[in-house]
């Protein structure tokens, strides 16, 4: 070898990394397999709940029972109240004014003022009473027949019931003290001041109502909340080795979703069975009460939307408790390693 030759120096291999191998290629799954894949879960998660619900009958009776007599409450008071509103509807529309003339106005002077006064404004017709009709209305109406032949004389005053044209509480007023003030008038009457109490009662009762709805399905969510809270604590190892082998929240979310779902339906079912009963129970005394005022009228049970939406409602309601106490302790299991 010559003295002034380089040595050769030896070149490293290069050696190449390994690449990293990916566990599953979301790229080879089709969207149609990942959509089968995505209701099979649903509906085993849906199984599932059922299932669990089916194996703990006495804690999920008393929660779904629970949830129904909160829903029933007030499902119940919108029934009555829709019956009230529908008794009274009209009865605005149908004010007058009960004029009382004096005892000695013949029936033909009755005739001859109810005509007089259809001149004055605001009056669009009259009806006249006489004392003997109003004997025998009242008769037929009180049950004191007897006693009333036993009187000596008609105790009743003529009648002349005015029926105006606007039922704005300023003319209203007006044409009370008007016909007050005419000739051979004892006592004008205005017949509509009750109606307006009960209207302002109706309304009363529709905020109550409302504000006990609000209040009972927040109980009926928090309800939801411990009861999925509990449930998740139970198998907070089923949960730690589901996130362990890479399972999602969303695939641990989904079953307790579905349970609580299912309380909440449930409950409304339940609900909707104890307002009809309820409503049933009620009928037949609130039908005879309703007679007794001649009343065509009678107790209505709950309409047919609200039979869909009642289970629907508190199914949703259901779902959101779930979806709170998921979203609240869900994060707080995670694998330690």
């Amino acid at each position: 070898m010559a003295r002034n030759a380089t040595p050769i120096k030896p070149q490293r291999q290069r050696t190449e990394k390994p690449r990293r191998v990916a566990g599953a290629q979301s790229a080879n799954t089709s969207l149609a397999d990942r959509f089968r894949s995505w209701r099979a879960h649903h509906r085993d998660s849906f199984r599932d709940a059922l299932q669990r619900l089916n194996a703990s009958r006495a804690s999920s009776a008393m929660t779904i029972l629970v949830i129904a007599i909160a829903l029933s409450l007030p499902a119940g008071l919108a029934v009555l109240l829709d019956n009230a509103r529908a008794i009274t509807r009209g009865w605005d529309g149908n004010a007058h004014l009960s004029v009382f003339l004096e005892m000695e106005v013949s029936e033909q002077r009755q005739q001859e003022l109810a005509r007089e006064w259809l001149k004055i404004d605001h009056i669009e017709s009259t009806k006249v009473i006489t004392r003997q009709q109003a004997l025998e209305e009242f008769q037929a109406l009180s049950g004191f027949g007897d006693v009333l032949q036993a009187l000596p004389d008609n105790p009743l005053p003529p009648l002349i019931v005015v029926f105006p044209d606007s039922t704005d509480p300023v003319t209203l007023r007006a044409l009370e003290n008007r016909l007050a003030g005419q000739d051979q008038v004892d006592l004008v009457q205005l017949d509509v001041e009750w109606v307006r109490r009960l209207h302002a009662l109706i309304e009363l009762g529709e905020r109550l109502i409302s504000a006990l709805t609000l209040a009972l399905a927040a109980a009926v969510v928090l309800v939801v909340v411990n009861t999925i809270r509990l449930g998740i604590e139970s198998r907070r190892d089923e949960i730690m080795v589901v996130k362990i082998v890479g399972g999602t929240d969303g695939f641990v979310r989904r079953p307790f979703l579905y349970t609580g779902f299912s309380y909440g339906f449930a409950g409304g079912l339940v609900a909707v069975i104890l307002v009809q009963s309820a409503l049933w129970w009620l009928g037949g005394p609130i039908d005879e009460l309703l007679s007794l005022y001649n009343s065509d009228d009678s107790l209505t049970s709950m309409a047919a939307s609200s039979l869909i939406i009642m289970p629907l409602f508190s199914g949703t309601l259901g779902l959101l408790g779930a979806w709170l106490a998921v979203g609240r302790h869900l994060g707080e299991i995670e694998p330690n390693f």
